[in-house]
């Protein structure tokens, strides 16, 4: 994987198209008052540039050729226009903006895996701006979500504070993640997917509430959340976001845009958190709060192509040491049975990006890889994990007439080893799991004027579970106004993941024993979503009024299985050495296990 790292980076790094230069320049207004701030971009590219105090803007060096020129501003409707740049460049540019009512039309992408406006979409998506999330700052994005109703953090080890979201009453591992519409958070990464991601590089986050396996593949089976990052272009040169509590932590967001030359922008973003204050308020003997030590560095570059062609690259790395437990706990106890501690060093890397091809069609080519290494203990129980996941996927976009067709033909590999009976308790690739998952799904959306309907099918061979369809449906009647009734339903289907997971079965003294072979996981999603808008004056209040019922005929957790055998009396700590009389549990793989401390 590291080879196909270098390689992709090769192709798109050394990609120079050779071009003459002009430039562009105006100034922005509201009935003659300058506008400050304007975010003013040649679609397509990776040239944009900010107004100043006067409102005035000025972009050079760009190549010679026709563009699409949009200026954007938070409550102002946005502004688009057909520009030709030349030797003697474009003229003066005085533009004109008019304000709108806010959080009315929106641009949304995951619904329909297009961009589209959010009223117009038959899926309905919340969206969380990143002005909400700088106004409401939070050391990670997993507890910035918890403001979307529906949408709810939940933390599942009181010790080692790791945890997932949960969507509409279901699991976190029915909820898929995403950035910039990658699917490269699943497995052993779900519990880390929304922490150390700089909030300066986020542009919005969009929420998915239902079924959306047809498009994002097995795990989006309650929902999918996309954090999506911003342009270069229409990022500030420079953010930087500090701030820290009583408790002694501080949380760093830096964001920087580099103009690294006439074909290419960069956006670095930095994060950084920090707590080591161990706190015991309850007098439980147990660290209150997880002390954390994290650093993410994520890193994209935006293209410039002819005829506007799509080409971006990203690649972010993520470090962490986390531990709880008892108080007086350090790393000299690791892995011993003197003081009981949950130790987690986490390391990742990710690559993703996008390559329109240079095709009369569009066309496009998605791909990521990453790779996410756990060395943990948990009291005495040590859980050494690697997992590596390629990624690619080829969209073919085509309107005809009433009729707009997406299809694709994606793969997935994911290559999973750890030192407990899910690979066979080898650490080392003699036990390690290979997963292949070629597919090919369609999806025609259909304008009916007032109606608009939704059709898609997908099909997927996992080499471990064979053949996997999953259909999807999606309707959506407008009402008067911005009103509109939306009805969606689709299949989903999951692998169960024992140790990646639930954290528990990696607590406690007792013994996991595998007793039979996993098998997946299907349900039947839908959901019912009423949206009434109401505008007051420049703003508006949203009232959705969502119905989602699952049924899921395979799901493998029973709540009291009969084979679940409870210990006679505590054995102790988890993870410590089982006190005289503790018997060991046999569990069928899937169920949960309940834990005081985990």
């Amino acid at each position: 994987m590291n080879h196909a790292f270098y390689f992709l980076t090769v192709i798109f790094l050394g990609w120079i198209p050779a071009a003459s230069a002009g430039e562009l320049q105006g100034r922005v207004s509201d009935g003659g008052q300058p506008l400050a701030a304007a975010t003013v971009t040649l679609r397509g590219t990776a040239y944009g540039a900010q107004t100043d105090s006067s409102g005035r803007f000025r972009m050079t060096g760009v190549p010679d050729g026709t563009y699409v020129l949009t200026v954007s501003l938070l409550g102002y409707k946005p502004w688009t226009r057909s520009v030709t740049v030349g030797p003697s460049g474009s003229g003066y540019l005085d533009i004109s903006l008019s304000a709108a009512s806010q959080e009315l039309d929106e641009i949304v992408v995951t619904g329909t895996m297009r961009e589209m406006s959010r009223l117009e979409s038959p899926v309905p998506v919340d969206l969380v701006p990143q002005k909400f999330l700088l106004k409401n700052p939070t050391p990670s994005l997993f507890e910035g979500l918890s403001f979307v109703n529906g949408v709810r953090p939940q933390v599942n080890c009181n010790v080692c504070n790791t945890g997932d979201i949960h969507i509409n009453g279901l699991e976190g591992p029915y909820t898929m993640v995403l950035i910039d519409g990658m699917p490269i958070v699943s497995g052993l990464s779900t519990v880390y997917g929304l922490v150390g991601i700089p909030t300066s590089l986020i542009d919005r986050v969009e929420v998915v509430k239902g079924p959306a396996s047809s498009l994002y593949g097995s795990e989006a089976m309650g929902g999918l959340i996309n954090v999506i990052t911003k342009s270069p272009s229409r990022a500030p040169r420079l953010s930087a976001d500090v701030f820290s509590s009583s408790w002694a932590d501080v949380n760093l967001d830096l964001g920087v845009r580099l103009n690294t030359g006439k074909k290419a922008t960069s956006l670095l973003g930095i994060n950084y958190f920090n707590y080591q204050r161990p706190r015991d308020g309850n007098g439980d003997g147990f660290t209150d709060v997880t002390l954390q030590n994290r650093i993410s560095v994520f890193n994209r570059w935006t293209f410039t192509r002819s005829h506007q062609r799509l080409a971006n690259l990203a690649v972010r790395y993520f470090y962490e040491d986390r531990w709880g437990g008892q108080m007086g706990w350090n790393r000299s106890y690791r892995g011993g049975d003197e003081l009981y501690g949950e130790s987690i060093y986490t390391r990742r890397w990710e690559l993703l990006g996008a390559y329109q091809l240079p095709l009369k069609e569009k066309v496009t080519f998605q791909y990521s890889l990453n790779m996410h290494r756990q060395n943990s203990y948990y009291g005495l129980t040590p859980y050494m994990a690697d997992q590596q996941i390629a990624f690619g996927q080829l969209l073919w976009e085509k309107q005809a007439g009433r009729h707009q067709i997406l299809s694709g033909l994606p793969f997935r590999y994911t290559y999973y080893d750890d030192n407990t009976p899910a690979t066979g308790g080898n650490s080392g690739r003699a036990g390690a799991d290979h997963t292949y998952l070629p597919g090919i799904f369609v999806q025609d959306e259909i304008d009916m004027g007032r109606h608009k309907l939704l059709l898609g099918m997908r099909y997927d061979y996992n080499s471990r579970h064979g053949n996997i369809f999953t259909p999807r449906l999606a309707y959506k009647f407008n009402l008067a106004g911005t009103d509109a009734i939306r009805f969606n339903m689709g299949r989903g289907f999951r692998v169960v993941n024992l140790f990646t997971e639930d954290h528990a079965a990696l607590s406690g003294a007792r013994e996991v024993v595998i007793t039979q072979q996993l098998r997946p996981e299907q349900s039947w999603n839908a959901n019912l979503n009423f949206t009434k808008k109401i505008v007051l004056g420049h703003s508006s209040l949203g009232v959705p009024y969502p119905v989602q019922q699952p049924y899921s005929p395979g799901l493998r957790y029973p709540s009291q299985p009969d084979h679940l055998q409870q210990p006679e009396r505590p054995c102790g700590f988890p993870g410590s050495k089982p006190e005289p009389g503790c018997k060991p549990v046999r569990a069928a793989p899937g169920e949960r296990r309940n834990n005081a401390h985990g």
